[in-house]
């Protein structure tokens, strides 16, 4: 890949941030092929530009809702221009209708599954939309219960890995992503603002590099806030795909990890390792 590139992807990003070009526009714009251009993009941030677009109007829409608008005000608010459109469109990538999204998602349909990765064990776990955890560690017993904590109100279904056509494809790109290969991933990423936000600066890290807390929060707009990130990395459910792990202290120590600084460190060597071979 020429070393131009990177930067292309972060202009096609920026444009998508501003507007909502196509992608033969973004093409046309950055000096890339469309086909091209929709693949390194989706290598780099994990999400096609059209859903990349598609999880910034979401966000946007997600927002309204939590500040109190009604249904109707914030699908207008966040961009969709009518009710019609989000209600078509839009309520897959919500995985459930805006009024129920508003009450919180309870009665929300996730089907989970067990690995082997080679990080470990984990706990996959998906929504209509796409994957809404991935959980690391040991214990089969403590790994489900983690999942009933951080969604409650859902109604939870295992499955036995590669047993359902709906959530097998997405536990093999799992699995891939896991093992450091550039596969796309659909996200179902469930946060506050702010923690999106956070979760989308961390995809937009390249892999091999590291980003200060108080370095993440200053691109974010917001200098005072490092604790506020790092308390958005702890809260990050989808384990490397959305990867807190490139978030270390000022001084280079690895500070927290939601899955123990044993492994953020062998994940942090294993790109190391990649990009250097790559380069």
């Amino acid at each position: 890949m020429a070393r131009t590139t990177p930067d292309k992807l972060d202009a096609a990003r920026r444009m998508l941030d501003a507007g909502e070009p196509t992608l033969a526009e973004l093409g046309r714009a950055v000096g890339l092929s469309p086909a091209h251009l929709q693949r390194r993009f989706a290598a780099r941030f994990g999400l096609s530009p059209a859903d990349y677009l598609a999880q910034r109007k979401l966000g946007r829409l997600k927002q309204a809702l939590r500040s109190g608008l009604d249904a109707t005000d914030a699908i207008v608010e966040a961009g969709y221009g009518s009710p019609s459109r989000v209600y078509e469109a839009g309520s897959a990538r919500l995985g459930m209708t805006p009024a129920r999204y508003r009450r919180g998602g309870e009665g929300e349909a996730i089907r989970w599954s067990l690995i082997d990765t080679v990080l470990g064990r984990a706990l996959v776990a998906a929504t209509t939309r796409g994957i809404c955890a991935v959980e690391l560690g040991d214990d089969d017993a403590a790994l489900e219960q983690r999942l009933v904590r951080e969604f409650p109100r859902a109604r939870l279904q295992r499955v036995d890995a590669g047993r359902d056509d709906f959530l097998a494809p997405r536990l093999r790109a799992v699995a891939e992503r896991l093992a450091g290969l550039p596969v796309a991933v659909d996200l179902d990423l469930v946060g506050t603002a702010f923690q999106k936000r956070v979760w989308d600066a961390l995809m937009r890290i390249p892999a091999g590099q590291t980003r200060s807390y108080a370095d993440l929060a200053a691109s974010l707009d917001a200098p005072r806030g490092a604790r506020a990130v790092a308390r958005a990395c702890a809260g990050n459910r989808v384990a490397v795909i959305v990867p807190c792990h490139r978030v270390v202290r000022g001084d280079g120590s690895l500070g927290g990890y939601r899955w123990g600084l044993p492994l953020k460190q062998r994940v942090l060597e294993r790109e190391r390792s990649g990009c250097a071979s790559a380069s």
